[in-house]
């Protein structure tokens, strides 16, 4: 590499001194490594003249051969200094809350500012479908609700939200700014067969079932958003985290759970033998965001 910077410097200049001007060297270093490396072709690039040099038939052919291999070459290191200091990439991100408020907004939309050159790709999914494309390097990192450890993963929680009732504006419970359990015993709730609805009928169950009662949570083979709308219009109740607070739906309410148990841990989760550097940085912006921003909902 080091004799093709003298060849290209020579044919620049049309001169072994012009080159050995521009490179800081002496003109017989640079006269000679250009002879050597003349020598190990086999061919001659330059014919040598006392006004200087120029370059034989088989030395233009061989320059319009290799230059574009050097600028080539060149862009490939360009991009792996650029991916070593976490300047491009990608990271691969699943998700199963919303985006329309709170802290994974917050974080998505400040890294992005911070790091345009790296590419976030959200995906919506379930946690089993999220926990296996970890494992299987489809994915860099997913969050979750709670903290429960993994098989092979590192979970490090990173936020709290907490849980409210969302309602139809009519709802006699919408006049209360907040809410128990005991007030929702008789309510008819309804979820999601998407995710996270079966988490959501899970933790519903939990919170309200005892030996004498079991919640009336019906299924919608509906979305989030239109789970949503059939809430508005009067279908039933549901829950949902505190960063649906940040969206608006025509005749919904949302008014939040007073216990201290309904404040929901989020966490991160990855595997630790990835070796992907953006990802890396993504973790630590999201350590840093989530110190300056981590609410005092105990307070």
């Amino acid at each position: 590499m080091r004799a093709l910077r003298y060849v290209l410097a020579a044919a620049e200049q049309m001169s072994f001194s012009g080159a050995a001007g521009a490179l800081g060297m002496k003109v017989s270093s640079v006269s000679r490594h250009v002879r050597d490396f003349e020598d190990n072709l086999g061919i001659s690039l330059f014919e040598r003249t006392t006004s200087g040099v120029r370059l034989t038939d088989a030395g233009s052919r061989f320059l319009d051969d290799i230059i574009p291999i050097l600028q080539m070459a060149e862009v490939v290191l360009q991009r792996a200094g650029a991916a070593g200091r976490v300047e491009d990439g990608t990271v691969r991100i699943g998700i199963i809350t919303t985006l329309g408020g709170g802290f994974l907004r917050e974080l998505i939309a400040t890294y992005r500012q911070c790091y345009p050159g790296i590419d976030l790709d959200i995906v919506d999914g379930g946690r089993r479908d999220h926990l296996r494309a970890i494992r299987s390097r489809q994915l860099d990192v997913a969050f979750f609700t709670g903290y429960a450890p993994f098989a092979g993963c590192d979970v490090e929680e990173l936020w709290r939200e907490r849980v409210h009732v969302a309602m139809a504006v009519p709802h006699p419970l919408a006049g209360c700014n907040a809410l128990d359990w005991s007030q929702l015993r008789n309510e008819r709730f309804i979820v999601s067969t998407m995710e996270p609805g079966p988490e959501v009928h899970d933790y519903i169950v939990r919170r309200l079932a005892d030996y004498s009662t079991y919640p009336n949570v019906t299924y919608r083979h509906v979305t989030e958003e239109t789970l949503m709308h059939m809430v508005a219009i009067g279908d039933g109740i549901t829950l949902v985290s505190e960063g649906w607070t940040s969206m608006s739906y025509p005749d919904l309410m949302l008014r939040p759970l007073t216990a201290r148990e309904d404040i929901v841990p989020f966490s991160a989760v990855w595997s630790p033998s990835s070796d992907n550097p953006a990802l890396r940085r993504f973790l630590s912006f999201a350590r840093e965001l989530a110190t300056r921003r981590r609410p005092r909902l105990d307070q």
